[in-house]
């Protein structure tokens, strides 16, 4: 009987996964867990490059937990994606406390979250840096799937 090699994730490939995202608190920011599974290809954008290159050569059944720093993941804080708004640029019944994250749409029309980093009678201060941007990650992952990309090569020729 030959042996077979398993499919492993590389370039293009579609893959099939339960994942958990959370902080080293133990606070989960995304997961998969109680849902369906998050089905994807890689290189399309849909995960951070960080977080798609532990996938790299992992096989169906292949469970993976690892601490993953902000550089490879969300990156640092800026200060210039720290903006003061108005407060009647915000509806006045929208209860505006420290902490949350609200959705803004940009002049291109793209959806960002912006966290509300202070609150004032005149003045809003939002910070438009990722949520997890300078704080590194727990990302747990277990391959359900994996179907071969069309950037997909043979290990062997």
């Amino acid at each position: 009987m030959a042996d077979i090699e398993a499919l492993t994730i590389g370039p293009g490939s579609q893959v099939t996964m339960h994942f958990t995202l959370s902080l080293t608190d133990g606070t989960v920011a995304d997961s998969t867990e109680e849902g369906e599974p998050m089905t994807f290809t890689m290189g399309d954008g849909t995960l951070v490059e960080g977080l798609e290159m532990v996938l790299y050569g992992l096989k169906v059944g292949d469970k993976q937990c690892l601490e993953i720093g902000p550089r490879d993941t969300f990156g640092f804080p800026e200060e210039e994606n720290i903006h003061t708004l108005a407060r009647s640029e915000f509806a006045a019944e929208l209860p505006l406390e420290e902490g949350i994250i609200l959705g803004f749409s940009t002049p291109s029309g793209e959806e960002v979250p912006g966290t509300i980093h202070e609150v004032h009678d005149e003045e809003v201060v939002v910070d438009f840096n990722h949520p997890l941007a300078g704080r590194p990650v727990i990302f747990d992952v277990e391959i359900l799937a994996i179907q071969p990309g069309e950037f997909t090569q043979d290990s062997e020729t």
